[in-house]
């Protein structure tokens, strides 16, 4: 049965229980990894967001739902959020472009959903023990099955082959002057917004395309997407971004930051909480501007071993001095582990997607 109010909690790996109200698909035992997002605004990108696969999502900001769902809005039409942790959530929103609630949206999804929490405490928590694996379960269910359930349930290693496209698909412009071909990690469509905007068409291509298939389409550049999970966990893409430098030029957003790193043969780790909302700090090497980012990622480049590589660090987070951009200028690749085309912001760094297209110019020529 799916109703708002169901009485339902989160237990942690330590036992630790917090009672709160159910909302969206409320019933049956979740176990996903506990993670925090700092973002004051954004929340329907960010249930639709398919990095967030597989994840429970503890909302820092206290007020969640109040301008409720509209059409326009999605990163994906099917979203795979694990689910939605709030402090305050409304389920009476008032917005003009409001077409159902956000409630409403979990529950058509089978999306949990769970209000009335902490999440002041929980975001304390996360930062300080990293980040874990929780379930979220109805409010009598015994801690020892929950925790049960959290030491039996397997980490998942195939969400980006969960959320890409089966089939190719093609965004076409008259009289493009570029056309890209996007490798789909979990893609969010406010990218192909972005390239369409510029006058670019867009061919978007499953994960574990080859390079042959990529070639065969004659693009002038390659598009590397966000998406959830481990770098390492899609070998395909690896291989496909080694075989490809040098001969298209190659632009990688948070994932695809990753995957291109790992292809010139750096590593990547992963951090204690990861970095999620639109606040985040970055330094651009080359103008020592600070650009205010949105990023979604747990995974990030081990600065040490891109000394052995091509690739030269262009950017870093201003927080913790984690690697946030790379290039290899004489292969005109380049990608950035946050977020340029962020809706519904910040747009600091929306200029990235120009210097692709002149990386293209510049190879036609």
């Amino acid at each position: 049965m799916i109703y708002q109010g169901a009485k339902r909690k989160l237990v942690l790996p330590d036992g630790s229980e917090y009672y709160g109200d159910g909302f969206g698909d409320s019933c049956g035992n979740r176990i996903c990894e506990l993670v925090f997002n700092t973002s004051p605004v954004g929340y329907q990108e960010i249930v639709s967001d398919p990095s967030y696969t597989d994840q429970f999502v503890v909302m820092a900001y206290p007020l969640i739902g109040n301008y409720g769902i509209n059409p326009d809005d999605f990163e994906t039409k099917t979203p795979t959020i694990g689910g939605l942790i709030v402090r305050d959530y409304n389920d009476a929103p008032s917005n003009f472009r409001c077409t159902e609630t956000l409630g409403g949206l979990l529950s058509d999804h089978h999306i949990t959903g769970l209000s009335g929490v902490d999440t002041r405490k929980l975001v304390r928590i996360i930062r300080e023990q990293g980040s874990m694996i929780a379930c979220i379960a109805d409010a009598d269910t015994p801690v020892k099955e929950a925790l049960r359930l959290i030491k039996e349930t397997p980490i998942p290693h195939d969400a980006v082959s969960r959320v890409s496209r089966k089939e190719k698909q093609i965004y076409s412009v008259d009289h493009a002057a570029f056309h890209v071909a996007a490798i789909d990690f979990g893609m969010k469509e406010n990218i192909v917004r972005s390239f369409v905007d510029r006058g670019i068409s867009v061919t978007v291509f499953p994960y574990d395309t080859d390079a042959d298939t990529v070639l065969a389409d004659h693009p002038d550049g390659l598009f590397l997407s966000n998406g959830p999970g481990d770098p390492t966990d899609v070998p395909e893409a690896i291989e496909l971004v080694r075989q490809l430098r040098g001969k298209l030029p190659i632009f990688g957003i948070c994932l695809g930051h990753q995957i291109l790193s790992l292809a010139y043969g750096a590593k990547t780790y992963k951090l204690k909480f990861g970095h999620r909302g639109g606040n985040h700090p970055v330094k651009n090497l080359a103008t020592n501007r600070i650009e205010i980012t949105s990023q979604n990622h747990s995974y990030a480049v081990d600065d040490e071993s891109l000394k052995d590589t091509k690739l030269s660090v262009t950017h870093i987070n201003i927080l913790d001095k984690t690697v946030e951009g790379v290039a290899c200028k004489e292969e005109a690749a380049f990608a950035v582990q946050y977020h340029p085309e962020s809706a519904p912001g910040p747009q600091d760094s929306s200029y990235l997607f120009d210097a692709f297209v002149e990386n293209m110019e510049m190879f036609k020529k």
